[in-house]
């Protein structure tokens, strides 16, 4: 056996001898990452190239890690069908055996569904109709469906074999056995060798992007594209296919792909810096960053038809297990009526129906301006010419309306714009350059491959680089100094105008990465507060390095007080301050506020944001909101807590604690942890969890209902909660 680290949390093991290559891990890009690594290779035959690869995969036993999917199962097991050949008759690659998947009843089951949804999305008509579709392009939608899927939809359980991998030692072949000896640690033993693989992520880690990207500012103009992903699944070196739109000063995401948090990172773009996210389809290429946005301070504007929406939803919840009640809680839903222009804060977008195996929809952007509408119009996984004919056409059961279904998609597809980007990608479900030869729009960009463009498409469209920005309408106004207004507003919303004005006419810095901003055990002269970018806050000694975004007031304590900085803060991207003078910021505080009081609610802000739970991606703006309500409580070393008010989370501040459920001790609680969030939880058991303080704890209460409405927070206790759930199980 071999043993072939990939990248955290992912390892590739080979047993020749056995005929397995087991791929264990799937995050985001996680082919990529075996690209890379050589260990997907290209062979050739008497047919062209095929591909090496895995034919195995262990999945995680958890879902999620570092806010990231770790069961994205779906672009390695289509490498494994095409691009290793496993499902092609008379194939080298097709040795009669099916990809196999190895992992607990649940994880497996829902890979299958996922899988399921990431083939077909929405399956039946009834589906398509609940949808709010009408019932003719329900039945024309389940016609294309079955096109695409060469007359049958097939579950994933006639596709993949499975082996379910629970308490007991399973064998995967003769002589080879595979066991858990706890959450995500496995051991091989192969005729007596063992090799152990751990799935499990440090603390404040997550997984690597294989993409390298260069940092870049970037403007925040009136209305403009910037272009951030060109490739596709397979692309090592370019994001896939994405974009955002910037209209007035706010940044419009369209799509999620894979390690969507590292490219806005790249570009100076914290993820509280998004006002919504437009989602044309579930692919993974187009979906696996959705989780990413979740990791928010606030609920993120959810714009696409119910259409997409539903199929986007049963994908998300297989392979996280989240109902469409908690993703309507954690995004702002906002549904887009297909074919017509919706009005989003002067800013206008059409959805338009694509040809394609799941629910999706092109957009068209546009807003008015001096001599007419400026449009950018996103054309993702689009079909060419030639498949649109072949399935509305020219296919035997084609009919009156599908044939005006061809003539309204064709016109959609070739509409002028003054910036159109278009998927190229070839094949059956993407598009050709070809059929826009001669097409009207001011420019056109090319995308959605993994290769060089030809001549012929150099003459048709251009390439765009990683954070190219084509600006429509320049912006006349300062709309980082109009964020760095709302901030203020927000966090001091008693504050006369006149004193915020006083704030605001301070200077405005741009940092470049890795600057540092406040180093520890300095006096600071000055208060920060980020504007745009992400920052981060640092102490080696402590192992803290918590990622924090646009919003955040860093040195505040330490300016009123005159004492010097706990922590060391610098960047992570460029990042835009506002830099207010200390002995600016004190009297500002003393006239508008209680210095006392506000000292005190620092201290806490400062406490929280040393946590893992508060310390990322939380502004201070919605920090002070908490910490304001926290409250303090000490108990005896020996005191033992077993009835807990279910509307608070408890936090330790000193001293120390262990935590039980159903009597068994489930960790020790130091500075800095909390427990209680298994109260709003219905998986734990009622009456079965208590605290023991093993030493006099002071510990701070925070009220529940005020941490559900920050999705970053709800989602890292839910992690939390299971992980617990886990380690009581003996998992």
């Amino acid at each position: 056996m071999e043993k072939v680290f990939v990248s955290r949390g992912v390892y590739y093991v080979l047993i020749p001898e056995a005929d397995l290559r087991v791929l264990c891990g799937c995050p985001p890009d996680v082919t990529k990452h075996l690209m890379k690594r050589g260990i997907i290779t290209q062979k050739v035959w008497d047919k062209g190239l095929y591909e090496t690869g895995p034919n195995a995969l262990l999945l995680s036993d958890v879902s999620v890690q570092g806010g990231k999917l770790s069961n994205l199962g779906e672009f390695p097991i289509l490498q494994m069908f095409y691009n290793q050949g496993m499902i092609i008759p008379n194939h080298p690659g097709n040795k009669g055996t099916k990809p196999l998947i190895i992992g607990t009843k649940s994880q497996v089951k829902a890979l299958q569904e996922y899988l399921f949804r990431g083939t077909y999305g929405l399956a039946n008509e009834e589906e398509v109709r609940a949808s709010g579709v009408d019932k003719e392009r329900a039945q024309e939608v389940i016609r294309i469906k079955l096109a695409f899927a060469f007359g049958k939809i097939r579950r994933s359980e006639e596709l993949l074999d499975s082996v379910i991998l629970e308490q007991d030692p399973v064998q995967l072949a003769p002589g080879l056995t595979l066991w858990r000896e706890k959450t995500n640690i496995f051991y091989f033993d192969y005729n007596g060798q063992t090799l152990e693989v751990n799935l499990n992520l440090e603390e404040g880690e997550t997984y690597d992007s294989p993409v390298s990207l260069d940092f870049h500012k970037v403007n925040r103009e009136y209305f403009s594209v910037i272009h951030i992903g060109e490739g596709n699944g397979w692309d090592t070196e370019r994001p896939c296919m994405s974009s955002i739109v910037t209209f007035q000063g706010k940044l419009y995401l369209i799509d999620t792909g894979p390690n969507i948090i590292d490219s806005l990172t790249a570009l100076g773009i914290s993820v509280n810096e998004i006002e919504g996210i437009f989602h044309s389809h579930a692919h993974d290429d187009h979906f696996a960053g959705l989780t990413s946005m979740i990791r928010s301070d606030h609920r993120i504007k959810y714009y696409a038809t119910p259409y997409v929406r539903n199929g986007v939803m049963k994908k998300l919840s297989a392979i996280t297990g989240m109902d469409a009640s908690r993703f309507e809680q954690i995004f702002d839903v906002r549904d887009l009526v297909s074919e017509e222009w919706n009005d989003i804060e002067g800013l206008e977008v059409k959805p338009l129906f694509s040809l394609h195996p799941v629910e999706t929809t092109l957009f068209f952007f546009r807003t008015l301006w001096a001599g007419g509408y400026k449009t950018y119009n996103h054309l993702a996984d689009i079909a060419s010419d030639l498949v649109m004919r072949s399935l509305l056409i020219d296919a035997p059961n084609a009919t009156d309306y599908s044939k005006a279904l061809y003539t309204e998609m064709a016109q959609d597809l070739r509409t002028p714009a003054d910036v159109k980007k278009i998927d190229i990608g070839g094949g059956m479900i993407h598009g050709e350059a070809k059929d826009f030869k001669g097409d009207k729009s001011k420019k056109i960009i090319l995308a959605h491959v993994n290769r060089s463009l030809t001549t012929a498409e150099k003459e048709i469209g251009s390439n765009a680089s990683f954070g190219q920005e084509d600006i429509l309408i320049p912006a006349q106004q300062d709309y980082v100094r109009k964020a760095a207004a709302k901030y203020l507003h927000r966090y001091f919303p008693s504050a006369r105008s006149s004193e915020l004005q006083m704030l605001l006419n301070c200077s405005s810095r741009l940092f470049n990465p890795g600057y540092i901003i406040q180093k520890k055990g300095q006096v600071p002269t000055h208060v920060y507060l980020v504007i745009t970018g992400v920052a981060e806050l640092i102490q080696a000694d402590l192992k803290l390095e918590y990622m924090l975004s646009a919003g955040t007031l860093i040195g505040e304590l330490d300016a009123l007080g005159g004492d010097s900085t706990r922590f060391t803060y610098r960047t992570r991207s460029y990042v835009n301050v506002l830099e207010i003078p200390a002995e600016l910021y004190r009297p500002f505080i003393q006239r508008n506020a209680n210095l006392e009081r506000i000292r005190q609610i620092a201290s806490d802000m400062l406490l929280l944001q040393s946590t893992q739970l508060f310390g990322e991606m939380v502004s201070s703006p919605v920090l002070h909101q908490v910490a304001a309500q926290t409250s303090r409580r000490h108990l005896k070393a020996g005191e033992v807590l077993s009835t807990f008010d279910e509307g608070l989370l408890w936090m330790v501040e000193e001293g120390m604690a262990a935590l039980f459920l159903e009597n068994k001790e489930i960790e020790k609680l130091s500075v800095g942890e909390f427990f209680g969030e298994h109260s709003h939880n219905p998986r734990v058991p009622q009456g079965k969890v208590r605290v023991l303080f093993t030493e006099e704890t002071q510990v701070l209460t925070v009220p529940l209902g005020l941490l559900d409405k920050i999705p970053i927070l709800e989602w890292k206790m839910l992690e939390l909660c299971d992980r617990r759930l886990r380690i009581c199980k003996g998992k």
